[in-house]
Formats: structure tokens, sequence, C-alpha cells
């Protein structure tokens, strides 16, 4: 199954690449996460800058001449957009915009625009517009830059143009609201199918984990299906459900493949994708992936985390999947395929596997199997028992 570049090779702006070191532990130096988001939402970094300072400048974020030297560096290299790192206040974008005559993004509307590119289904593009009119709800002093011209003169209140933003508000608020009636209309939809399952008594996994982590292959591997799998940020956004065999004692499960995670994911995009991470909120197992040959791993197992303690997924019991086994380096192989991993104090199970070669997928399912008997055992045990009173007449 392939998928087509939605942006054609003649159309790849050129962009320069700035992150600003706060003394934070996950900054990233080479700006490669930045770079990668940048090339999946089909751009083309020419040239990337960083700089160290102890707090943002509140009007141009990294100061006047560090601006100055982003504006010549733009020149140099002939950039058609300056993407910034960190998420930018609305004065910020503005300000950086008129300093540098070229448009300036920031990383929260670079994800929203590979979210918007890559969402097949309704849901998922119902949830995109959601976050993409809250994001913009906060920019009308941006996006709408006719509306400085209707201002009238200096000192001048009220007037035409003011009027015509409280349009453009009431507009995007309208708009704001109509989706999100139709995605409480959806997640009903997953609701039922959700109560369906369960009334069968069927044990739910969902794939969690960092995006790029190698899910939507592991999934592949695991249930023989064909969703969207490249060697790319947020390959695939919308759930796949399916059911795998895990023999006659057990039978069948519900194994689902959620979107990836990622550092400073959009609050919005948390919100908006709530009917999607319901999947993982309701699940009886997470399957958390690692991709156990990128160095950053430990930061990136935070990341989720933390996102699944936003969506109220973080005490569901994990397995941690370290994959791309066959990426790691001979001499860094792991002594046992299957052992513990601690995070925050708790010791999980973790089983190392290639989702490309096939390697600890055995494992991987037996791993699955004691996990679907133990949850047999104890809803038993905890069925009232049912005493029986001989009639009395």
């Amino acid at each position: 199954m392939s998928v087509e570049d939605p942006v054609p090779a003649q159309d790849k702006a050129p962009v320069i690449l700035v992150g600003v070191d706060f003394g934070t532990p996950h900054f990233d130096g080479e700006l490669e996460e930045l770079g990668l988001l940048a090339e999946t939402a089909g751009l083309t970094p020419v040239a990337r800058l960083t700089c160290k300072r102890k707090a943002p400048d509140a009007a141009l974020f990294v100061g006047s001449g560090k601006a100055e030297e982003i504006r010549l560096l733009a020149q140099t290299y002939g950039a058609r957009e300056i993407l910034f790192d960190q998420a930018l206040s609305p004065a910020q974008q503005r300000n950086l915009e008129r300093a540098l005559a070229l448009p300036v993004n920031d990383r929260t509307l670079l994800i929203l625009e590979i979210f918007a590119q890559r969402a097949r289904s309704h849901e998922g593009k119902l949830q995109i517009e959601l976050a993409r009119l809250q994001y913009l709800s906060t920019r009308l002093v941006r996006r709408w830059s006719h509306l400085e011209r209707q201002r009238g003169g200096i000192g001048a209140r009220g007037g035409p143009g003011e009027t015509q933003i409280e349009l453009d508000r009431r507009m995007i608020n309208d708009a704001i609201k109509r989706t999100k009636e139709r995605l409480v209309k959806v997640k009903k939809q997953r609701n039922t199918q959700r109560r369906q399952r369960e009334r069968r008594e069927v044990f739910s996994v969902s794939l969690v984990g960092y995006t790029n982590a190698g899910k939507s292959t592991l999934f592949n591997a695991l249930v023989k299906a064909r969703a969207y799998a490249a060697d790319q940020l947020f390959a695939t956004l919308d759930t796949t459900t399916r059911q795998m065999y895990l023999g006659a004692e057990i039978g069948s499960i519900s194994i689902s493949d959620t979107v990836g995670f990622i550092r400073d994911l959009p609050h919005g995009l948390v919100d908006a994708f709530q009917a999607t991470l319901q999947e993982a909120v309701e699940a009886d197992l997470l399957l958390h992936v690692v991709d156990a040959s990128n160095p950053n791993f430990p930061e990136q197992i935070e990341q989720v985390q933390r996102v699944l303690q936003e969506i109220g997924a973080d005490e569901i019991p994990q397995v941690l999947v370290f994959n791309k086994l066959d990426a790691i380096a001979a001499g860094q192989l792991p002594v046992q395929m299957r052992d513990e991993y601690e995070i925050d104090g708790r010791r999980l199970p973790r089983v190392f596997v290639s989702a490309r070669d096939g390697e600890g997928l055995q494992l991987l399912r037996q791993e699955l199997s004691e996990n679907a008997m133990a949850l047999g055992k104890r809803m038993m045990s905890l069925e009232p028992a049912v005493e029986f009173r001989p009639d009395e007449h």
C-alpha cells in the first residue's frame, strides 16, 4: 500500500529551522525532530540556527540581534518560511513576520498541518478541523491582516475593523461549536461499537508509543493487516482495530493501532483526539512500543507516559515492546529477549522484537496470552457467588 506525497517536489518550500535552548533537558541541539516534521509536511530545511537564552524575548522570542541574523540567513539561502521548534505567542509571531518579512510558524502549527494532510477517516478530519480552528481563534490578529487596514487612524477606537474582527471571531466560534457537536456523535458511535465488543467479553489491547517507533509495522505483523506504515513521523493517524487469534484456550482478542505521540504535542490535539485516544483509555492492556535503536528512547518513553496521564490511561497495565531490534548494533543487543524495565517506580514487563523481521513476536504473543488469561481469572474472582436456596413451601 502506498500513499502519494501530498506536496509535489517543486512546491516544497525552503525553510530555516530555529531552536532556542532555555536550559531544558530535552532541547534538540541538532533540530533533528523539527527537520523530520518539516520534511513530513513537505518542506525542505535549508539551514538551522540555535541559540541560548535564559527566557524568551517578549516581543521577538529570540531578541532583535538574533532576529536580524535569521533575516540575513533567509536571504542567503532563499528561504520562504521560518519554523520555530517552540510554540510562539500570537504577538511574537506577528512581530517576527514584520521583522523578517517572511511567514513565521511554530512547531504547533507544523504538527497540525501534518495531521491535516494525513487524516483519512471522517472522524480524523473532524478532529483536525477542531484543533486548527482552536489554534486560529487565538491568532485572529495575525491571520486576518486585512483588519489592520480597516481600523482607521492613530488613536481611533471602534470602527469597521473592530466589527470585522468580532465577526471573524464569531464565525470561528460557531465553526468550533458545530465541529464539537459532530464529534460528539462520532464518539457515541465509537462507544456503541466498544460496548458491543465488551458484551462479547473480548480482551482489548491498544498500541501506543512515540511517533515512528514502528507501531503500525508491529500491528501489521501481529494481525496480518495492511495498515499504512512508513519510516516517517505520523505515517498513520486513524485508529485501526482488528481481531488477533491467540489459540483455542483464549480465542481472539481485539488489538488497535492508535496515533503516535510526540514531544510538546499541542494540547488542542490531545483534546481533539480524545475520541481516537479513547481506544487507549478503554483498553485492558497497552502495548507501549519503543524504538530501541533511538538513543533518546528514555525521553520518548517519558513523553508517552505524560500524554497517557493527560488522557487518563496511565494506570492501565502496560507491556513495553522494544522494537527495531534489527537496527541495534551487535555489541548492544540485549542479553535477554524478555525482562522488566522500571518506569516511575513501576517494574513493567518488556519484550524485545523486530516487527520487520519477526524476531521476538512469538514471545510477545506469549506475553499477550498470559495477560489475557490473568485478566480472565481476575474477572472470574470478582463475579458474585450465587447462593443456592431450596424453595420454602
